[in-house]
């Protein structure tokens, strides 16, 4: 599980002790899901953000009109309800959930807000500031997706995006077809007939 978490950037480059003391300040949790379970349910608070030590979450939200809208996609070494938690937001605006079986290690930034006074806290809180930072840069990719008028364009600009992750022009993507569609804002049918005509 660690080599995991130093994929992520509040944990990478330290050494076991600093890890094993990082992971003591956060009070960390682990917890495992079966496929489709809910980790947290739109209307409720988020008490701790997530890692995604194996498997896949999904964060998404109900439209006007009840269609559901995929946010983000996370796997493993990945973050996510970063924000939400770090601002106690009462009742989060979004579901999150297991796409597939997946295992989570529950983190609190309780330590981080109390600003304690170790070097290892003071560590985490500037590698915290980093991560959120980067995490609203990230963002702009999805801005990209959504803001292009055809559907077409929305599939170039998403598969561009992770040929360029993986620097290479083969990969894998963590969506099925129907998951695809709701990340990327169209209809199923219509992003069927798209791909095979491209």
């Amino acid at each position: 599980m660690k080599l995991i978490l130093k994929k992520n950037p509040l944990f990478r480059g330290m050494n076991e002790q600093e890890l094993d003391s990082a992971l003591a300040l956060l009070d960390v949790k682990k917890t495992d899901y079966p496929k489709n379970a809910l980790l947290a349910s739109a209307g409720e608070p988020l008490e701790r953000f997530g890692l995604v030590v194996s498997g896949t979450v999904q964060v998404s939200f109900n439209d006007i009109d009840g269609n559901a809208v995929i946010m983000a996609t996370l796997t493993e070494g990945e973050t996510f309800g970063e924000s939400l938690c770090w601002l106690g937001v009462p009742e989060i605006p979004v579901t999150i959930s297991a796409f597939v079986d997946t295992t989570v290690l529950w983190i609190s930034p309780k330590a981080l807000k109390q600003g304690e006074g170790s070097d290892i806290a003071h560590e985490l809180q500037n590698r915290f500031s980093s991560m959120l930072a980067q995490k609203t840069l990230a963002m702009n990719d999805r801005v990209q997706i959504l803001s292009k008028p055809t559907i077409r364009e929305k599939i170039v600009t998403f598969l561009s995006q992770y040929s360029n992750r993986s620097g290479s022009k083969t990969f894998s993507v963590p969506f099925d077809r129907e998951t695809l569609a709701l990340y990327l804002g169209v209809n199923r049918s219509a992003l069927s007939r798209e791909l095979s005509n491209m």
